[in-house]
């Protein structure tokens, strides 16, 4: 996915390997494996990266999406710091003048909360932090364990159902 997106930038800007390497400050060879998918790149060497193409690290990292995205626990686009013992995964990036509402979702097993559709072009990021819960459009919920991820069409009928007593949750809403 890093692979992609920076033979990606780096063509987009029309910037040589050589060069950008040189604006990054790395060997043009670290960034020759980085393109070609076999090298590990830690975040500040995607940080170096993003800002010597002059764009965001999120379009490094986050993965194209799709109308559904699952992300389980200790999966996703994390990166390290080679410094400290940090890995940050990026679940989403925002888009351009997007307005987001963040809430702490508190749910214990009954019927599921039906929600109606929001406005057009309303997406919901969930991720479970205990408990599992059955989410998502209502014709095509996921299951979900701590630690996991789902993105959804908000501006569609959805659904949240705890399965297990004390389920919590953090949702998302994206205006855009």
């Amino acid at each position: 996915m890093v692979a992609r997106a920076l033979r990606r930038e780096r063509a987009r800007t029309g910037l040589s390997l050589t060069e950008l390497a040189r604006r990054a400050g790395m060997a043009k060879s670290t960034l020759s494996q980085l393109e070609a998918g076999t090298g590990n790149p830690s975040l500040e060497t995607l940080w170096a990266l993003s800002t010597a193409l002059d764009v965001p690290f999120a379009h490094l990292v986050d993965p194209p999406r799709t109308r559904v995205q699952v992300i389980r626990a200790g999966e996703g686009p994390a990166v390290a710091s080679e410094r400290v013992d940090y890995t940050a995964t990026l679940l989403s990036a925002s888009p351009p003048r997007a307005r987001r509402d963040l809430y702490l979702v508190h749910a214990e097993p009954d019927e599921p909360r039906i929600s109606e559709p929001h406005a057009l072009g309303v997406v919901e990021h969930v991720v479970l932090t205990s408990g599992r819960a059955l989410l998502g459009p209502t014709e095509d919920p996921v299951e979900l364990q701590p630690g996991d991820y789902v993105t959804y069409p908000g501006d569609a009928p959805h659904l949240f159902q705890a399965l297990t007593p004390g389920t919590r949750a953090v949702l998302l809403t994206e205006h855009t």
